[in-house]
């Protein structure tokens, strides 16, 4: 290992240990002695500072594009603004608390400490210490923002509106979100194939991704999903198929992007958002629409979640619809819905008891 690792010109020195029971041991001291030496040359022999070695820690994931860029937006507006300077062993839980935003800023930092841990730097976890003061359930609650949503009558009416009076080439797609509650990187990759007319199904298979939105990946939990459609949207998508089988045959092909461009390719999610809103400016100019809530395109996704919530349906099998991993997952998101759904039980109940 180098002498003194500011001073590489004065060359290395050998490091050596003996007394262990068995060769196995021996090794796994090894290794680590040659991580250390790893992290030493990395970081000059010092202790990095929390945002050097977070973004050495991210480079190192072998993880999902999107979920990479996530961390890194983690890293960049809540860790390295306010602690980011600190070096590894001087970040304490008090100081920690004092800077936490979001719990998703929790978790990173946690994971980035451990690491940390496993290369020598630190020896415990400060982010994991009670002081440090994870946020509250409650207060990531209060934290997020406000989900909005339109009413059935309003998402109606203004579907109506862009298929037609503005005749949206895109009204197929806003169609398909709005009445099944994929995701939008869901919606565009699906093919043809993935319809199934005679059952009324339409299978989720895969997901633009959207950090190269030229490539599909899998579905957000990794798990492709069945949901069933109605005769309307069932409707929309063969009326859609004869238009780009107009444009080329090869466009309405089984293994064709139902939502690709005109050449085929996949469309990028970011692009359909910034269609979206441009529609949204055009509905606002539109007077029966001056009042309607400004919703974005994920907010379509809400809308058909808490419709079918409002009306009744079990949260479980709108869980599946939507693709959560857990029944939590829903129930935490549409928690706004739960006031309704006790006063439709409490109404169906009285009713039952008086009829009986």
């Amino acid at each position: 290992m180098p002498i003194d690792p500011e001073q590489p010109d004065l060359g290395d020195k050998k490091f050596s240990r003996g007394g262990f029971a068995t060769a196995a041991d021996a090794d796994a001291t090894l290794q680590d002695a040659l991580k250390q030496r790893d992290q030493q040359e990395k970081f000059g022999g010092k202790v990095p500072t929390l945002g050097a070695y977070a973004d050495a820690w991210v480079e190192g994931l072998k993880l999902a594009d999107s979920t990479i860029a996530g961390y890194k937006k983690i890293i960049r507006n809540h860790l390295r603004p306010q602690l980011g300077h600190y070096p590894l062993d001087k970040l304490t839980p008090t100081r920690i608390a004092r800077h936490y935003t979001v719990h998703k800023a929790h978790v990173v930092l946690g994971a980035i400490l451990d690491a940390a841990i496993e290369d020598g730097h630190i020896a415990t976890n400060p982010a994991k210490r009670k002081a440090a003061k994870a946020p509250t359930a409650g207060r990531m609650r209060a934290e997020k923002p406000e989900l909005v949503t339109w009413t059935a009558d309003q998402l109606a009416a203004f579907l109506a509106w862009d298929r037609d009076e503005k005749q949206d080439e895109l009204f197929a797609l806003w169609w398909v979100i709005a009445n099944t509650g994929m995701r939008r990187s869901e919606a565009l990759a699906l093919k043809w194939s993935d319809v199934n007319i005679k059952t009324s199904q339409v299978s989720i298979r895969r997901a633009i991704n959207t950090e190269d939105w030229t490539k599909t990946k899998t579905t957000k939990t990794g798990n492709a999903r069945v949901i069933d459609v109605d005769t309307a949207t069932l409707k929309v998508l063969a009326s859609y198929k004869v238009a780009r089988a107009e444009l080329s045959f090869e466009l309405a092909r089984a293994d064709a992007y139902i939502f690709g461009d005109d050449q085929g390719q996949p469309r990028s999610p970011d692009a359909m958002t910034s269609r979206w809103d441009r529609r949204l400016k055009w509905a606002g100019k539109v007077k029966r629409f001056e009042h309607l809530p400004r919703v974005t395109l994920k907010g379509l996704r809400h809308t058909h979640a808490t419709i079918l919530m409002e009306l009744g349906v079990p949260p479980k099998v709108v869980q599946e619809r939507l693709g959560h991993s857990t029944i939590t997952t829903t129930m935490n998101i549409y928690s706004h819905v739960t006031p309704t759904m006790q006063k439709n039980a409490v109404d169906q109940f009285a009713s039952r008891l008086a009829g009986a």
